[in-house]
């Protein structure tokens, strides 16, 4: 029994077949900057015999650049001493069996340091996740006549998808935003938190929805860096009429369900925010009856992938909005992310994913 709860917390709990699928993932995830390294150096295709000799090479100097100048030197000096074990070049002192030693236990030092890095930099990640939750509302806002709900899964720790719904005064219409900063992890979730921001500052202003929007653009021009950009659906409703004035800016149009069946794409023919710091963008504007119901996401829901690398897809969104009853909010979000694992099953998640349906009661 301790052998088997000692095995029960080193694997949390997992079975067998889960954990070799985690590992890969993580192995995947981990290896990327390795392989963009290797294509990048290995030219073209042609088969010959020195072909792999230049993969291992390209391989061991894309590790070497990523050490340290210190390590660097520390790597380099226990791969010599390994391969002088190999080649039974021995000096002095140094028999095999020293430089085997050597070897290994320089090469557990570095693993030692590199795993400290690693859980520092993973609870520094663990703390701005923390700080990215805080940015974003935990509960839908309490607005009589109108019900919402959201969800998000950041694809690492954290992400570059935002939302927000929110009263721009105590009398004043509703604001939405949904916004996804193209990339993933710290650099997007930097650029999500000042996106935040200054959609917060400009939405106590009495600006209309344009130059909201300008004014996001503006900021998103001035701060993005290597061509970030950002595509965002930002909307105004009326509680009490129903009104809606929408912009889609480069983002996937937002899916309007009619309490009839019919369907509607709330599209706008705006660019993204941050490539064009004089762009004008247009508002559009329909109206909410009782039971419409109104889907934004962003694209980390159409082009989830399964195992197959086949994507969920517009259609299959537009199906469950389709067969939608008069249900709460929640139940229909639910619905949706349900039918989304269902699909992806056991591939990895390779996008943010965040959904907000609103419905007019």
């Amino acid at each position: 029994m301790p052998l088997q709860e000692s095995w029960h917390r080193l694997t949390a709990g997992m079975e067998v077949n889960e954990l070799w699928t985690q590992f890969k993932i993580e192995a995947g995830e981990s290896s990327r900057l390795y392989r963009q390294d290797v294509k990048a150096h290995a030219g073209s295709p042609v088969r010959s015999w020195t072909r792999p000799f230049r993969v291992v090479g390209y391989l061991f100097t894309s590790v070497l650049h990523k050490l340290s100048p210190a390590r660097r030197v520390f790597f380099l000096i226990t791969v010599a001493f390994a391969l002088m074990a190999v080649l039974h070049i021995h000096y002095f002192i140094l028999t095999q069996g020293v430089e085997f030693i050597l070897a290994f236990g320089g090469l557990l030092i570095l693993l030692a340091l590199i795993l400290g890095d690693h859980v520092s930099m993973q609870r520094d990640i663990e703390i701005a996740r923390e700080i990215q939750r805080w940015l974003v509302p935990r509960r839908p806002p309490n607005v009589p006549g109108i019900d919402v709900a959201f969800s998000t899964r950041p694809a690492k720790t954290v992400g570059g998808d935002y939302y927000d719904a929110f009263l721009r005064a105590s009398d004043g219409p509703l604001l939405i935003a949904v916004a996804d900063v193209s990339g993933k992890s710290v650099p997007a979730a930097m650029m999500m938190a000042t996106f935040q921001a200054t959609l917060r500052a400009l939405a106590n202003s009495t600006n209309s929805l344009s130059e909201l929007v300008a004014g996001l653009n503006l900021q998103v021009c001035t701060h993005s860096q290597n061509g970030r950009f950002t595509t965002a659906f930002i909307a105004e409703l009326n509680p009490a009429t129903g009104q809606l004035a929408f912009l889609c800016a480069g983002h996937n149009p937002p899916i309007l369900r009619r309490a009839n069946g019919a369907i509607e794409r709330l599209k706008s023919d705006n660019i993204p925010l941050g490539i064009e710091l004089g762009e004008k963008y247009a508002t559009g504007h329909t109206h909410l009856e009782p039971q419409d119901l109104l889907i934004i996401y962003t694209d980390g829901i159409t082009e989830a992938r399964d195992e197959d690398s086949s994507a969920f897809g517009d259609a299959r969104l537009l199906a469950i909005a389709q067969n939608t009853n008069a249900e709460r909010s929640a139940m229909t979000l639910s619905n949706i992310m349900r039918n989304l694992d269902d699909f992806v099953g056991a591939a990895p998640q390779h996008d943010d994913i965040t959904c907000m349906v609103i419905r007019r009661t």
